[in-house]
């Protein structure tokens, strides 16, 4: 048992405070974790290794919240990321568990927006969408639902009308071959395939009474 005998705002973080016990140093706290605390307190090693994990806690979330700022993030890319930060189990799980209840974590939104973001910048096949869900860690029906309205036909369109040009002045048979290799690659299954190649070789054809 030891008594605090000083709280002091860090000089280059205001917004957390040094806890002094019996005279010495024992440990930085955010604000908000320190709250309640006074001088001449009387306080436990046991209390003080709680105040602490309550702001590893705390610093973890304010880590997570800088990182959401800048788009959504899956629950396991937010795991990866603690991790990488040398995080323990027992703090990311309390940090996950409490942005989800806040609706700042939720993998069938960030599953939606993914899908969106590629519709509208960059369209990938179903396959490639479900690969690209699969490496953020969004389960299989999550990401199911997430696809369940793609339209492969107009994502495969606007990619190979964004590549015609490349191959303008080949050959039919040639132009073809490229561009069903080259959206092959790019996960969209055959049907899908053939009738755009089709499709996109009418629109850029030369024009035979040139």
């Amino acid at each position: 048992m030891g008594t605090i005998t000083a709280l002091t705002a860090q000089v280059k973080n205001p917004d957390r405070v040094n806890v002094f016990i019996d005279g010495a140093f024992a440990v930085g706290l955010a604000l908000s974790v320190a709250a309640g605390l006074r001088i001449g307190q009387e306080i436990s090693q046991s209390e003080l290794e709680q105040l602490d994990q309550r702001d590893e806690v705390h610093r973890a979330r304010e880590r997570v919240l800088r990182l959401l700022a800048r788009r959504p993030y899956s629950s396991a890319e937010i795991s990866r990321y603690l991790r990488r930060h040398q995080m323990d189990d027992e703090i990311i799980q309390n940090v996950i568990d409490d942005l989800t209840e806040a609706k700042l974590i939720d993998d069938d939104a960030f599953a939606a927006y993914w899908v969106e973001q590629r519709e509208t910048f960059r369209p990938r096949s179903r396959l490639a969408l479900r690969q690209e869900l699969s490496q953020k860690g969004v389960e299989r029906e999550i990401v199911a639902e997430a696809l369940s309205d793609v339209d492969e036909i107009d994502a495969a369109r606007r990619v190979a009308r964004k590549q015609a040009g490349r191959w303008r002045g080949l050959a039919e048979a040639e132009w073809r071959t490229k561009m069903t290799r080259y959206l092959m690659r790019h996960g969209y299954p055959y049907d899908v395939v053939s009738e755009v190649v089709t499709e996109t070789w009418l629109e850029v054809k030369p024009d035979e009474d040139e």
